[in-house]
């Protein structure tokens, strides 16, 4: 059974951002303001030509926002496409409960709406991006509970999902594969630097060509092979070869369990998709290249 996506836990429309703004950044105030999306965490709103307001949605999200404005800034600049670092911050204020963040707004469509012109060429942009991000990370990184654990933290919540999506699936198919990756050796280096949420809605590209990466909420410190899974998300055959090399060529252990965090995410989208097709497409596109790839 297709769960619909979380629903959002306060009421943010065109009139609270706007006076937000006239709290708190006055001289953003007078720029029109469209909302443009919601994901499971955070509306998206266009501020004007060159800005967007990234506002969360539910109480969840709240702490996220923060993780983006303290690391964004110092990330970015090493990163080799572009990422919505915060320009300014926001807090509570007009009854709205959390803090919100003022970005730059990157032209381009998500990628999962758009058919990539070269995929090779694709798949090492994205995997030089991850290779730039998965540098040690510091101690005091942000934590995720559910991103960049060991893959068998995952096995309970990962088992009922399939139990959950049983006759819409190949469930035994798919628990077999499963039971065998989550058996792979855990990481045991340095916790690296993670997205923590590398799949192809937050993954924006122009005139079929990756360009920029989105939505680092889930931005954490782990295995990397969380953030590996987005090869296995958008890539095959010697495209995926190449996104494992220019990621920086991991060994197999990792990439096994990279096939184990994509088979999680794909699990989650079909799981979660009941009012989404696009997430819906995601979600059979990434099974289906987990289970093909022990075919």
């Amino acid at each position: 059974m297709n769960h619909a996506m979380p629903a959002a836990e306060v009421e943010v429309d065109t009139s609270l951002v706007r006076a937000l703004l006239t709290e708190q950044h006055p001289d953003l105030a007078d720029r029109p303001v469209d909302l443009v999306g919601q994901g499971w965490d955070n509306f998206m709103f266009r501020l004007g030509a060159d800005l967007s307001v990234r506002i969360p949605r539910r109480a969840l999200a709240a702490p996220l926002i923060l993780h983006e404005q303290q690391w964004l800034p110092v990330l970015a600049p090493r990163l080799p496409l572009a990422v919505p670092t915060p320009k300014r911050r926001g807090g509570p204020g007009c009854g709205y409960p959390w803090s919100w963040s003022v970005c730059p707004w990157i032209e381009g469509d998500i990628v999962a709406d758009v058919e990539l012109r070269d995929t090779r060429a694709a798949a090492q942009v994205l995997g030089e991006f991850v290779r730039a991000l998965a540098v040690d990370a510091p101690p005091d990184a942000p934590v995720n509970t559910y991103r960049g654990v060991p893959l068998e933290d995952r096995h309970a919540a990962t088992v009922a999902r399939i139990e959950q999506l049983t006759g819409q699936i190949d469930a035994p198919a798919v628990r077999a594969v499963w039971d065998e990756l989550c058996a792979r050796p855990r990481w045991r280096g340095n916790p690296r630097w993670l997205h923590g949420d590398l799949y192809p809605a937050n993954i924006l590209a122009v005139d079929g060509a990756i360009s920029a990466v989105i939505d680092f909420g889930d931005i954490t410190s782990g295995d990397p092979a969380t953030d590996l899974a987005g090869g296995w998300m958008l890539f095959s055959g010697r495209d995926l070869d190449a996104f494992r090399e220019a990621a920086g060529g991991c060994d197999d252990d990792t990439w096994a369990r990279a096939r184990g965090w994509a088979l999680v995410h794909g699990l989650a989208c079909l799981g979660s998709s009941a009012d989404n097709p696009k997430i819906e497409r995601i979600g059979r596109r990434t099974l289906a290249a987990v289970l093909a790839a022990g075919a």
